[in-house]
């Protein structure tokens, strides 16, 4: 390998040169050139904004609860004949344990709601010619 001198061959200038005084004057010069007027800052998140987002949740929420419950609703209503086939055909279930299984406190509403005057029970039994049968029954 070649002996590598440095003092012997040209050096390379780097092409870029500063004016003189110019770190002088930078400030000076930089805060003239920089605007008078501040600019206005625009928040990325406002409260306003949040409010109306809020709101809005809410107003979804609220609506939706009815309708979720509309549809996924797990009570089902048995009308009485539903309940009388049910019961006729199921050969466990006698009347004596249905009327072991009553709650008097439970019948009391039922029976307090059922009003009749004696009058017309006595009509409906004078009409009816099988007053042996509804008693036997």
């Amino acid at each position: 390998m070649k002996e590598f001198k440095l003092d012997q061959h040209p050096k390379i200038s780097a092409g870029f040169k500063v004016p003189e005084n110019y770190f002088d004057t930078f400030s000076a010069t930089l805060l003239a050139d920089l605007p008078n007027k501040e600019a206005k800052v625009i928040p990325l998140f406002s409260k306003r904004k949040k409010l109306i987002w809020a709101a809005a949740a809410i107003l979804i929420g609220v609506l939706s609860i009815p309708l979720y419950n509309h549809f996924h609703s797990s009570t089902t209503e048995f009308d009485s004949t539903y309940l009388e086939n049910y019961l006729a055909y199921q050969p466990n279930i006698t009347e004596y344990d249905l009327i072991n299984e009553i709650n008097l406190n439970q019948s009391l509403p039922l029976l307090e709601s059922t009003s009749a005057d004696l009058t017309t029970v006595e009509d409906y039994l004078i009409k009816e010619g099988n007053i042996e049968q509804l008693i036997i029954e």
